[in-house]
């Protein structure tokens, strides 16, 4: 275990930050969009001004940088450069980053770090511990080489999204309550311009054969722990008794060609103008899944004035409380009830929209940022003893 942290003064803070779920092509797309997120919140913000934020880039990311953000290169390829680290120890990231203040570590990952500079690691979920079945081959090796547990009591802080990857952080890999800070994102995308948004409440692109108010939407990876199947079961036992919606997914994965059934759309990745217009016309949003960190898609519906129904994990009742229909997770009888009321019961849409809108008012990147922020500046406080 590392020393007790150890303060020491600092008014400026360069913090290198492992970038590389921006760069084009990576599988890490949930990683990417919360990365992108922060690096915008933070760099937007003159309250930040003596946080300069340095992004390992590998080649052109897939969206440019928001200023005030430097894009620090390297030419050694992702997959080398950390799959070395992780087997010899080196390179050191902090070294390839020109030895920061602060480095972030925006998610779990394989990694080499100097034994004194200040990190800061970000845990989504520890899904990869807890459903482990949910993973490829290749993807259960590249946690073991990321060696999460020692990672995370490596780490000066460790942020966590929720109060319930908090708990996990704390009970399974033994990190101290008080190395762990809860740093509640932002509400996910934001809705369209006002333009865009007047012509997508009127369906206008929609994908053909979908209609206003006609469809339920999954949206997420196709991925064991989401429960794709799930929801298509209940859609398929709503439909014997009278359900009439389709249900359509906006993702892609491994359970694609499982879901393809009668009255169900597959739609795969979509791009984010495309998501907006579906989940502005959508019935409701359906979330079943049995693991999540967080979980974005219920409160960027919220945001668009679209109710939700969701799995009764401890996520959704930390973020969402009675803002959302629950039903038990994996039971697709009892969804399939609630895809019934919510397709005959339009006061309860609208009472679930206006209470999950106030949950999302709640919620911003800008709050996120400044917390975030405040955690980089501790960290950067904190010098480690041998």
């Amino acid at each position: 275990m590392p020393g007790a942290p150890a303060e020491r003064c600092s008014c400026y803070v360069v913090v290198g930050i492992d970038g590389r779920s921006l760069r084009q092509g990576s599988p890490a797309r949930g990683v990417a969009r919360y990365l992108r997120h922060f690096l915008a919140a933070l760099a937007g913000d003159e309250r930040h001004r003596d946080i300069e934020l340095r992004v390992l880039s590998f080649g052109a990311p897939e969206e440019p940088l928001p200023p005030r953000v430097e894009a620090f290169s390297t030419r050694i390829p992702s997959r080398v450069l950390f799959g070395t680290a992780a087997l010899a120890g080196r390179p050191r990231l902090d070294r390839v980053l020109g030895t920061p203040d602060v480095v972030w570590l925006p998610a779990v990952a394989p990694v080499a770090l100097g034994g004194h500079t200040p990190v800061v690691l970000t845990v989504h979920d520890l899904s990869f511990e807890t459903e482990p079945r949910d993973f490829s081959r290749y993807e259960r090796l590249w946690h073991r080489l990321a060696r999460p547990r020692k990672l995370a009591q490596r780490a000066t802080l460790v942020v966590v999204p929720s109060a319930h990857t908090g708990r996990l952080v704390r009970e399974r890999w033994g990190v101290p309550d008080e190395r762990v800070r809860l740093v509640r994102p932002g509400p996910g995308r934001p809705p369209a311009t006002p333009a865009s948004r007047e012509a997508a409440d009127g369906g206008v692109g929609l994908p053909a054969g979908l209609e206003p108010l006609g469809y339920f939407l999954v949206v997420g990876a196709l991925e064991p722990r989401k429960r794709p199947d799930i929801a298509c079961d209940a859609h398929a036992l709503a439909r014997q008794c009278g359900l009439k919606a389709t249900l359509v997914f906006a993702g892609d994965g491994p359970l694609r060609a499982r879901l393809r059934r009668e009255g169900v759309v597959v739609l795969g990745r979509v791009d984010d103008a495309l998501l907006d217009v579906l989940y502005r016309n959508a019935l409701c949003l359906v979330c079943p899944s049995r693991e999540e960190g967080f979980g974005f898609p219920p409160l960027e519906a919220a945001a668009r004035g679209t109710p939700a129904v969701v799995s009764d994990i401890a996520v959704f009742e930390e973020t969402l409380g009675d803002a959302a229909l629950r039903f038990p997770s994996g039971d697709a009888a009892a969804l399939a009830e609630r895809l019934l009321e919510v397709e005959r019961d339009p006061r309860l849409r609208d009472r679930l929209a206006a209470a999950a809108r106030e949950v999302v008012a709640r919620l911003s990147w800008e709050r996120a940022a400044a917390e975030l922020a405040a955690v980089f500046r501790a960290a950067a406080s904190m010098l480690r003893e041998p």
